[in-house]
C-alpha cells in the first residue's frame, strides 16, 4: 500500500507515529500542529511509495521529516516552559502577578531570540535532545552524525545558549 518491502504502511505508522508526534509536539508546542505535521510526513511517505529495509529505516526518515517540518511551522518561535525554566531557573508559582506574566513571556522572548542565534547543527541536536526528548543514539541517526558528534554539539549548544543568554542579561 504504498510501502513496498517487509515493512507496510500500516505497520510504519503503528508503530512510528507515537515518537513522530512527540517530535512535532515538542517543537511546535501544539497539539493540533503536531498531529499536522505527522499527517503530512505519513501524506509523504505515501505519496512517494518509498520502500524501507526495516522499520527503523522508516522511523528514521519519518523523524528527519517531522523534524523538519517541525522547524519550518514554528520558524524558531517561543519553546516549552522547562526550556526558559531549565535555562534561568524561573520560579514556577500557581498564579502569577501582571508583572510575573511580563517577565516570563519577556524570558520566553529572549530564550527564543537565543535559539534562533545558534547555528542550525548546534540549534538541531539541542531542539531533538531538550525538547523532543531523543536519547543521543537516535539523534545521530536522524542528523547521520556519531553519537559522540551529538553529545559535543548538544554540550555546545548548551553553553552557546547560556553565553547568549548571559549576554542579554548585562546589556
Amino acid at each position: 500500500m504504498g510501502v513496498q518491502s517487509g515493512v507496510d504502511f500500516q505497520q510504519i505508522y503503528t508503530n512510528v507515529f507515537p515518537i513522530l508526534f512527540r517530535v512535532a509536539y515538542h517543537i511546535a508546542g501544539s497539539e493540533e500542529a503536531a498531529e499536522d505535521l505527522c499527517q503530512e510526513a505519513f501524506s509523504r511517505l505515501h505519496e512517494k511509495q518509498m520502500s524501507f529495509p526495516t522499520l527503523n529505516d522508516a522511523k528514521y526518515w519519518l523523524i528527519r521529516v517531522v523534524k523538519n517540518a517541525s522547524l519550518n511551522y514554528v520558524k524558531w518561535k517561543e519553546r516549552e516552559r522547562r526550556a526558559y525554566q531549565r535555562v534561568l531557573q524561573e520560579d514556577s508559582r500557581v498564579e502569577e502577578t501582571g508583572e510575573q506574566t511580563l517577565i516570563r513571556k519577556e524570558t520566553q522572548l529572549e530564550v527564543q531570540e537565543a535559539l534562533a542565534k545558534l547555528p542550525e547543527n548546534l540549534r538541531c541536536v539541542l531542539i531533538l535532545k531538550e525538547y523532543a526528548g531523543m536519547n543521543y543514539k537516535d539523534i545521530g541517526h536522524v542528523l547521520g552524525i556519531s553519537e559522540g558528534n551529538v553529545k559535543v554539539r548538544v554540550f555546545r549548544a548548551r553553553e552557546r545558549l547560556m553565553g547568549l543568554l548571559g549576554e542579554k542579561k548585562s546589556e
